[in-house]
């Protein structure tokens, strides 16, 4: 049993190497080395101006605190054949569970202990000693172990497995995995949740229902109901936003927006792969070139729907209009190319 949990880990961490490259791209890298370089600037004008009201700094160490810990969840390596062939290793597999709740604590409370020690020369300038950064310490490990313990109890059932829990527990965490590399390349094994909202069909009523938009209306109603693609757009719209907002430097913001609009728009061109699995779609008497015309079309749309949200965010002229020559960029240059060099 021991040998099978390790094989399972090791086949997990073998997809690690697989698609971290792609992640860890030259510009990728490159532009967290910029992001880095820049908050560590920023860290250091704190510390050596640290403004009268102190209030808003120890409310962001409080919210980093809680954010810490709640990372973390124990990777069991459970699979749902595994309630009908391991039944009999319930015992083990509870152990098995508890030994992985021991070593996602030693990972989790290692690494923001680690982020915890950077924040060491702040508390010396907010007027704690050494002795309160210590309790601090000693307090999100404690908590830290807890909130551990918890995870791994809530699997159980008056101290037996609770395996469907378990099995959705498991699937859901690698799920989460293999979004986030969706962010940077196409992963296999990512599955999709779809939801009819009805409240946003309205929004259908944009795309009129002719022949020459056919797929231009079906791509707007998967991406409305998918979880994957509607999530994605709000997330890194979020994000784009935040950037341009938060960050006063205006070349370090836009660089940023670049990132995650780039990183949108070539999610979204999954886009045109989403119907290849119904093969009724397939009897359509359409041609390709109108399901990538339509494609672009719809992406286009969405820039413009990113590029307005964005746009408030923008707090000076300069941010605005690089935050507009990169959507004509995005829309007019690289979706294109993408397209006909991917999809093709």
């Amino acid at each position: 049993m021991r040998q099978l949990f390790k094989q399972r880990r090791l086949t997990f961490l073998a997809l690690h190497r697989k698609y971290l490259p792609y992640v860890l791209n030259d510009h990728f890298v490159l532009v967290l080395v910029f992001l880095l370089g820049y908050l560590l600037y920023q860290y250091s004008k704190l510390l050596n101006h640290l403004p009268e009201n102190r209030f808003p700094i120890i409310l962001v160490i409080l919210a980093l605190f809680l954010f810490l810990l709640g990372l973390g969840k124990p990777a069991t390596y459970l699979e749902p054949a595994d309630q009908h062939f391991l039944l009999c290793q319930e015992r083990y597999v509870i152990k098995h569970l508890k030994e992985s709740g021991r070593r996602s604590f030693y990972i989790w409370s290692g690494l923001g202990g680690l982020l915890l020690l950077l924040l060491y020369p702040l508390f010396l300038k907010l007027g704690f000693g050494i002795v309160t950064f210590l309790g601090v310490l000693a307090l999100f490990v404690s908590l830290k172990w807890i909130i551990q313990k918890y995870k791994v109890d809530t699997l159980l059932a008056e101290g037996h497995l609770d395996w469907d829990k378990a099995i959705a527990y498991e699937l859901e965490r690698q799920q989460g995995v293999l979004k986030f590399y969706a962010l940077f390349t196409s992963v296999k094994g990512l599955s999709s949740k779809f939801k009819n909202r009805r409240y946003l069909n309205f929004l259908l009523a944009i795309f009129p229902k002719k022949s020459n938009n056919l797929w231009l209306h079906l791509y707007a109603r998967a991406f409305l109901r998918s979880s994957d693609y509607l999530g994605l757009f709000f997330r890194l719209t979020v994000l784009s936003c935040l950037s341009l907002s938060l960050i006063k430097n205006p070349y370090l913001a836009l660089t940023l927006a670049l990132v995650w609009n780039y990183l949108l728009f070539f999610q979204l061109l999954a886009l045109y792969h989403h119907y290849n699995y119904y093969f009724m779609a397939q009897l359509y008497p359409k041609t390709k070139h109108l399901k990538k015309k339509n494609l672009l079309l719809f992406l286009r749309y969405l820039s413009v729907l990113a590029f307005l949200f964005q746009a408030i965010f923008c707090h000076e002229l300069i941010i605005l209009g690089g935050v507009t020559i990169i959507m004509l960029f995005l829309s007019f240059v690289y979706l294109p190319y993408q397209m006909k060099n991917i999809i093709d």
